[in-house]
């Protein structure tokens, strides 16, 4: 990948408001120990030099929580050294945001989704497997299917 387009993956991953902001969630559950003013300082700077300017929405979001956040977001959803490609992870945020639903995800993912290569048909294709799956849980959940013997009849135990 040319360091290019990794460039624009990384600057389109974190204007993901709606990753960052559960990433935040996350992380300020998380925290045992609130994080500094300099820790605050530092992953703002870092975001600066990282996709070249700060969302207004981190600055809402409670001070102790955005370093923690932010680390995790640059160690999973950005780090190309992980196990998944970013299309793929774009794909799987927008398939979740579609269930959830999140506009701002929704955008935000198939904006990334595209930038990382994504056809317009693996998008649709990846937004109808989450409605599949969303309406067999539906059915196995409210029928009250014996789990047991579902995985016996699926091929586990």
């Amino acid at each position: 990948m040319s360091v290019i387009r990794i460039a624009l993956n990384v600057h389109s991953r974190l204007r993901s408001a709606s990753l960052l902001a559960a990433a935040c969630t996350v992380a300020a559950m998380l925290t045992s120990a609130p994080a500094s003013a300099d820790d605050y300082e530092a992953a703002l700077k870092d975001m600066q030099a990282t996709m070249g300017g700060v969302p207004s929405f981190v600055k809402q979001f409670p001070k102790a929580a955005v370093p923690g956040a932010w680390a995790e977001v640059k160690a999973l959803q950005l780090s190309d050294k992980t196990a998944l490609s970013p299309k793929v992870k774009s794909l799987i945020s927008l398939a979740v945001a579609a269930q959830i639903p999140c506009s701002y995800c929704i955008w935000s993912d198939t904006q990334d989704a595209k930038r990382a290569g994504a056809t317009d048909e693996e998008i649709q294709e990846a937004v109808a497997v989450s409605a599949l799956t969303r309406h067999w849980s539906t059915v196995f959940n409210g029928m009250q299917i014996d789990f047991a013997q579902f995985k016996k009849e699926m091929g586990g135990e």
